[in-house]
C-alpha cells in the first residue's frame, strides 16, 4: 500500500534510516542486530521507508536511493513533521476563499498546502516552485502561472532577475510563504540570500501574506534574512509558538492560527 503523504518515520524507523546513511548499505540481519529488534520488524520498517522513497531495497539488505542528493534531501524534508504540515495545510486551505488569486513560495509546508488546494475551485496561482506547479497541474479548475529564471536544484525553485520580473506583473489576494527559520527578533531566515528578492516581491505583490511554518521553525536560526514576521497578516502553525512569538504577533496585529 502506498505511504500516506501525512506519514513520517517513527523513532525506530529514523534510527534505521540513520544507520543506513552512516554505512551506505546494510544487510537486514545487521540492522536487526544494531537496533535490537526482530528481522520481521526490520523488513516491515524497510518496506515503509522504501515506499516513502527514503531507502532502496536489494536482496538481503537496503541502501540509500540512487538519486541526486538534492532530491533525497527534499524527500527527507517532506517526511519531517509531515503530520504537522498536513494539519497546517488543511487550516490554510479552509481559509482560502473560492476563486482566490495566490502566490505560493518554497518549502514542503507550502507544497502540503498546494496538495490541499486541489479541493478548492476557481483558483489562480502564481509560483516559482516547480513542485507546487506540478501538484496544481492536476487541478482542472486552477490556473497556474509559473515564473521563469534559473532552476535551483535543492528545492526545484526558480531564481534570478527573470523570476522577480515575472512575479512583478501580478497583483494577488494572498501570498502563501514558508520560512527555514524565524528568529526571536521576527526576522525570517533562509539558507542564502538568493531567495530574498523573490520572497520580498511576493509580499509586495500581494494584498496580504500568510506564513506557514511548523512549530519547530520558531527560534530556528538561518544564515540569511529574507523577510520579516511583521509583514505578515496571518501565521499558520500546529502548536503555540514559544515566547516571545505570541507577544510579537499580538503587537504587530498578526492573526495566529493553530491547526486543530
Amino acid at each position: 500500500m502506498p505511504t500516506s503523504p501525512t506519514w513520517s518515520p517513527n523513532p525506530r524507523q529514523q534510527a534505521l534510516l540513520d544507520e543506513v546513511k552512516a554505512r551506505g548499505s546494510v544487510s537486514v540481519e545487521r540492522l536487526a542486530q544494531r537496533l535490537d529488534v526482530t528481522m520481521q520488524t526490520v523488513r516491515r520498517d524497510v518496506q515503509r521507508l522504501s515506499e516513502a522513497g527514503l531507502l532502496t531495497r536489494f536482496h538481503g539488505g537496503v541502501s540509500l536511493p540512487r538519486e541526486a542528493p538534492a532530491v533525497a534531501a527534499w524527500k527527507e524534508r517532506q517526511a519531517l513533521f509531515a503530520d504537522a504540515k498536513a494539519r497546517i495545510a488543511r487550516s490554510v486551505a479552509a481559509a482560502v476563499p473560492d476563486g482566490a488569486t495566490l502566490m505560493m513560495g518554497i518549502g514542503t509546508t507550502v507544497e502540503a498546502v498546494a496538495r490541499e488546494l486541489l479541493k478548492k475551485p476557481g483558483l489562480t496561482v502564481v509560483t516559482h516552485n516547480l513542485h507546487v506547479a506540478g501538484l496544481l497541474s492536476e487541478h482542472p479548475q486552477c490556473k497556474v502561472h509559473v515564473a521563469g529564471g534559473m532552476l535551483r536544484t535543492r528545492d526545484s525553485a526558480m531564481e534570478g532577475d527573470a523570476t522577480v520580473e515575472y512575479l512583478q506583473q501580478f497583483k494577488v489576494d494572498v501570498a502563501i510563504v514558508g520560512a527555514l527559520g524565524i528568529d526571536p527578533d521576527g526576522s525570517l531566515r533562509d539558507r542564502d540570500l538568493r531567495e530574498q528578492a523573490v520572497y520580498q516581491t511576493m509580499v509586495a505583490q500581494s494584498r496580504e501574506s500568510w506564513i506557514v511554518a511548523d512549530a519547530s521553525k520558531f527560534g530556528q536560526p538561518g544564515l540569511a534574512q529574507v523577510g520579516h514576521l511583521r509583514d505578515a497578516r496571518r501565521v499558520f502553525t500546529q502548536a503555540l509558538p514559544p515566547a516571545p512569538f505570541p507577544k510579537l504577533m499580538q503587537e504587530w496585529d498578526i492573526a495566529l492560527t493553530i491547526a486543530p
